[in-house]
């Protein structure tokens, strides 16, 4: 009787260990990754919101008014192309995006340029900056060597990576910015020079 009821208890945790031990290995190795994950470290929901807050505050106070009007209304910039031989030609800058160059006259679009510009600032850094960082970055390269940033990046037909339709509505919706932005300038002048007379 005694041997009989020793047997049943051990059978009786060996199948308990069974069932019981993934779940505590679960339960260790959670344990560890949660201490192991980042040491002195708490993560901070808003970092990312307050680090694009400082980005567009950086943006606002390199570029001139009126492309930081635009960023801030269109969520783009236009940069004028420095062509030679009287060939204007411009170019799209949207945050995370291929650069889209484009004649202006006609909207008939040229190429995409995309270029990186990853975020290798320690200890937080990520392979991805800040929308309003990417922007300022790839202004700053094409308003100071255009030639070289063309050079170095890697050159696609239109609609590779940006919708040729999107593309265009932004376009339209570049033109009719501009439309109300020369409207709204005329009305103040009116009016500052009907104040002066």
């Amino acid at each position: 009787m005694l041997l009989a009821l020793s047997v049943t208890t051990i059978v009786i945790v060996v199948l308990l260990w069974e069932v019981f031990m993934p779940h505590l290995e679960q339960l260790w190795a959670r344990h560890k990754a949660g201490r192991a994950l980042v040491p002195g470290y708490d993560h901070d929901p808003g970092r990312d919101r307050r680090a694009e807050q400082r980005a567009r505050a950086l943006l606002k106070s390199c570029v001139n008014e009126e492309e930081w009007a635009m960023y801030r209304d269109l969520g783009l910039i236009r940069v004028w192309g420095r062509g030679g031989e009287g060939v204007e030609y411009a170019y799209l800058v949207y945050p995370h995006k291929p650069i889209v160059a484009y004649l202006p006259q006609t909207g008939i679009l040229l190429n995409e340029y995309c270029v990186e510009f990853p975020d290798e600032t320690r200890p937080y850094g990520s392979a991805r900056l800040p929308d309003s960082d990417d922007v300022l970055a790839k202004w700053m390269a094409l308003t100071g060597d255009e030639r070289r940033l063309i050079a170095n990046a890697n050159m696609h037909l239109p609609g590779r990576q940006v919708d040729p339709k999107q593309v265009r509505r932004d376009l339209w919706r570049l033109k009719q910015w501009e439309r109300r932005r020369l409207g709204d300038e005329r009305r103040r002048s009116t009016s500052s020079g009907s104040l002066n007379a």
